[in-house]
């Protein structure tokens, strides 16, 4: 479905489209059960977790969950009461995220936490009476840790755990010690839910760590410089999940023999957000939740079904102007194709009405290039499941043909041969390919050996579509200009590595290749390294002569009277 106002407008008007979408519903049903379940915690005959926003509760041994809250904000970080009776959470409202307790039976939740910093529920203390959580309302202005607080299940004023700084704890059986995780590893505390550090071994990696209320001494527990997380203290037993082996798994460490030992043995997905109940480890993997029975030490992925009223999947009309991605005029600029939530819209510069390509609610539809005669357009497709390149006519009359990719992986810089017998592309794993466009084949013709960030390959077709140019890696990180031949399918280095060359444009002549380079990239190479920040890069604006035989035009004017002809005639 599509709708917009069929009025002529200009076309930064016309870009106010509205798009009706139908929402993929992301419930994979089945022997599995459904998936894209986070956040879990375990009492002793329960488990509560988070799904769209929010929080479902069911039996140890899976099956149908119930719906424990129904709000239009965000509900996540759910944990059990020491007895299970109650469950405190985070809600998320008008930008504010703030401590909540619901009895488990189902109920009115009670706002515990009033203050504008993040709060976020963690544990409980062992009677059950506090609430343990995270905020950075002590780390003004900038937010850029947490301390461990707790408030009382009845409300009240919070009171501060003794810790400089902590992300995460939990109390021990008697509540003389907390084990607990210092900072968070994401740079940014709000980050955490958004952005992966597999393996990450940088300056942020920590151990978990366990301090004495008493006397505040601290002990650190084995540490790799992995990314240890999510502490739990069942008896004498603290139990995290690191990465040290590579893909998280759950460990533990026994507090009197110091013994440490793995209880998982993933090796594919990362174990994420684990919490433990009296007898038993609840924790995510590969979108699923997988129970961990302590006294066996066996885990095993339940079998969950979610099914409820989600008025956010139903089909409905979006306005799309703010989620355009992609753009490319057409050859005369009457048109211009968009890409916004999936769908590829073309728009009138002047005259006529927009028009939806692909009509493809729950795919993701992006990229497109406009053919050189403006007839075609590509772009590229998941429908399948993996992307595709699809070709289809510009008025969206017939089916667009789908064109199989070289291999499954993420794919963009598609550009159209200027005769439009080809098509180049690049894909994740930095190989760049030329895809014939009527028999589909696909034909490496480089690979990147570094990747870096702002500086890609940026392919550029000649006049005559029988070169393209683009900007590659080398062993010392700096970046060259090549042309590749499509008659000899070679390639071939034009810039002397020196300098850092990206930006390739041939001039419509196809007498020169333009480029920009830069002679002060070097101390900048490491692009990740926060010693470059202050180090700015400058760059000037190159040309290649393409020809042997054609002059440089920077070749010196003479500014001489011009030669006139020599005669024979005698003096």
């Amino acid at each position: 479905m599509d709708l917009m106002t069929q009025t002529h407008r200009p076309l930064f008007m016309r870009l106010l489209l509205i798009a009706a979408i139908g929402l993929a519903f992301a419930n994979t049903s089945g022997a599995q059960g459904t998936r894209l379940l986070r956040h879990p915690a375990v009492s002793r005959d329960a488990i509560v977790f988070a799904y769209a926003g929010d929080l479902w509760v069911t039996s140890k041994s899976g099956g149908a969950a119930r719906r424990l809250t129904s709000t239009p904000e965000v509900e996540t970080d759910p944990v059990f009461s020491p007895e299970g009776s109650l469950i405190a959470f985070d809600r998320t409202s008008g930008t504010n995220t703030d401590v909540y307790v619901v009895p488990t039976a189902g109920g009115d939740p009670r706002r515990l936490t009033y203050h504008p910093g993040l709060d976020l529920a963690r544990s409980w203390t062992p009677d059950g009476k506090r609430v343990v959580f995270a905020s950075t309302r002590a780390s003004a202005p900038q937010s850029a840790f947490t301390q461990l607080w707790s408030v009382s299940v009845d409300g009240g004023f919070e009171e501060r755990l003794p810790l400089p700084r902590a992300w995460d704890g939990v109390l021990s059986a008697d509540g003389k010690r907390i084990a607990y995780e210092e900072i968070a590893t994401a740079f940014v505390p709000v980050w955490y839910e958004t952005s992966e550090w597999r393996h990450y071994r940088g300056g942020r990696t920590h151990p978990i760590r366990i301090a004495n209320l008493a006397d505040l001494s601290v002990e650190k527990l084995p540490w790799q410089n992995s990314n240890d997380s999510d502490p739990m203290w069942v008896g004498n037993t603290v139990y995290f999940v690191s990465d040290r082996n590579f893909t998280k798994n759950i460990f533990a460490y026994n507090t009197e023999t110091k013994q440490l030992r793995q209880i998982t043995q993933h090796d594919d997905w990362d174990i994420a957000n684990a919490s433990a109940g009296p007898d038993a480890i609840v924790y995510e993997q590969a979108g699923f939740v997988h129970l961990l029975d302590l006294a066996s030490g066996q885990a095993r992925q339940l079998n969950i079904q979610v099914s409820g009223d989600f008025p956010w999947a139903r089909p409905q009309f979006k306005k799309v102007a703010t989620f355009i991605r992609d753009a490319a005029v057409s050859p005369t600029g009457a048109r211009a194709a968009f890409a916004a939530r999936g769908e590829i819209f073309t728009v009138p510069a002047e005259k006529g009405d927009y028009r939806n390509l692909t009509q493809s609610a729950g795919t993701h539809d992006r990229g497109q290039a406009w053919s050189p005669d403006g007839s075609q357009i590509a772009w590229f497709s998941d429908a399948s499941g993996e992307y595709q390149l699809m070709i289809g006519d510009q008025m969206g009359l017939t089916k667009p043909r789908a064109i199989a990719m070289p291999a499954a992986g993420f794919y963009s810089d598609l550009s159209w041969s200027p005769n439009g017998k080809e098509l180049v592309l690049q894909d994740n794993r930095l190989n760049l390919w030329v895809v014939d466009v009527a028999t589909g084949r696909a034909t490496k013709i480089d690979t990147d050996p570094y990747e870096t960030p702002g500086r890609g390959d940026q392919p550029v077709w000649s006049p005559d579509s029988r070169w393209i140019a683009y900007s590659r890696g080398l062993d010392n990180h700096m970046r060259a200009i090549f042309v590749h031949s499509r008659a000899t399918n070679s390639s071939f280095q034009l810039s002397d590595g020196l300098a850092d060359a990206v930006s390739p444009a041939f001039d419509a002549g196809g007498k020169y290749l333009y480029f920009l380079a830069s002679t002060d990239l070097g101390p900048s190479t490491g692009w990740l390294e926060m010693s470059n920040f202050d180090r700015p890069v400058r760059r000037a604006v190159y040309l290649t002569v393409l020809s042997a035989s054609e002059p440089s035009p920077f070749l010196p004017e003479l500014g001489d009277e011009p030669q006139s002809a020599k005669t024979d005639s005698a003096p």
